[in-house]
């Protein structure tokens, strides 16, 4: 991100403590949308969804970034300075996912959870982020428990009057949850007889753990180096090694680079898998819980004997 844009967010954020130069007649201010409920901002869509599961109807939830976007190396706007000032609260997942968000941060008074904290990190092995946590904890049924238990918390301080609404919808949650992680159990119930999950991202460490699934991916984290010729020679003699039938990728990524693992391989390129996005409401995906087991299907019949 151009460090000047920073600058421009700093004289925005100036701009907006000054009185008459607010906020009022955005799409986000409750002085326009006539709607009382506090807002909750989330930094992308998944954390959205998890969070209205919880919410139910006594609070508003946001997604700072759009269905689709690529979430590790988002650049915020002016729009969503502007947003985040009318916020009552804002959730991110941490664990270096959102790489902006900490400077971001710096410019909204908004109060601010993060939803992962208390999960178990998965270390990340290979490249750049070796021996950083893995981000993508929210994967997992059984991380994902972590965060509805934090989101209860956030809730509660926020709207005190609907604490027990939110335990309650809370552990209806996690009753899904558990739900999904026995479909998960029940699809790789011999992973030994299951070849190894092959992505372009290293998104799935998480599920692939509570699968007992063995995990191999072209780069560990979205950057700038993705799908160089070192990664796609790896990725190639991996697949050939262990007689991998199907390779896949996710909605957020090119996959061209796994296209040339396939190609040269002859597993077939299965995509998308959904991580970092969910759908729009009539995509495939239109919730955590639905990204979750489109995964798991998707994933058990592309390595399927």
């Amino acid at each position: 991100m151009p460090k000047n844009w920073w600058a421009v967010l700093a004289l925005l954020t100036a701009l907006l403590a000054v009185p008459g130069c607010g906020a009022a007649g955005t799409a986000a201010s409750p002085q326009t949308s006539g709607d009382p409920r506090p807002l909750v901002l989330t930094t992308f869509t998944v954390l959205a969804d998890m969070v209205r599961q919880v919410a139910g109807e006594h609070v508003r939830v946001e997604s700072l970034t759009k269905v689709g976007a690529e979430i590790h190396g988002y650049e915020p706007t002016p729009s969503d300075l502007v947003r985040a000032q009318e916020a009552d609260l804002i959730l991110d997942n941490g664990l270096g996912l959102e790489r902006w968000f900490e400077r971001f941060l710096l410019s909204v008074p908004a109060p601010h959870a993060v939803l992962s904290e208390g999960v178990e990190p998965v270390d990340i092995r290979s490249g750049d982020y070796a021996g950083k946590p893995n981000p993508h904890a929210w994967m997992s049924p059984l991380a994902a428990k972590t965060y509805v238990d934090n989101i209860v918390e956030a809730l509660s301080t926020l709207v005190p009057a609907h604490a027990a609404d939110f335990r309650a919808n809370g552990e209806d949650y996690k009753r899904e949850l558990d739900a999904v992680m026995e479909e998960l159990t029940q699809a790789f119930k011999d992973p030994q007889a299951t070849p190894a999950l092959v992505t372009c991202e290293g998104a799935f460490s998480y599920l692939a753990k509570d699968a007992g699934l063995q995990e191999a991916f072209l780069w560990p984290v979205n950057s700038d180096a993705e799908g160089t010729p070192h990664q796609i020679k790896d990725a190639i003699h991996f697949v050939q090694e262990h007689q991998v039938p199907a390779v896949f990728c996710e909605s957020t990524v090119n996959p061209s680079a796994m296209e040339q693992v396939a190609a040269a391989t002859g597993a077939r390129l299965e995509t998308p898998l959904y991580v970092d996005s969910l759908s729009t409401a009539d995509g495939p995906v239109p919730t955590h819980l639905d990204l979750i087991r489109h995964d798991i299907r998707m994933i058990k019949k592309g390595l399927a004997p």
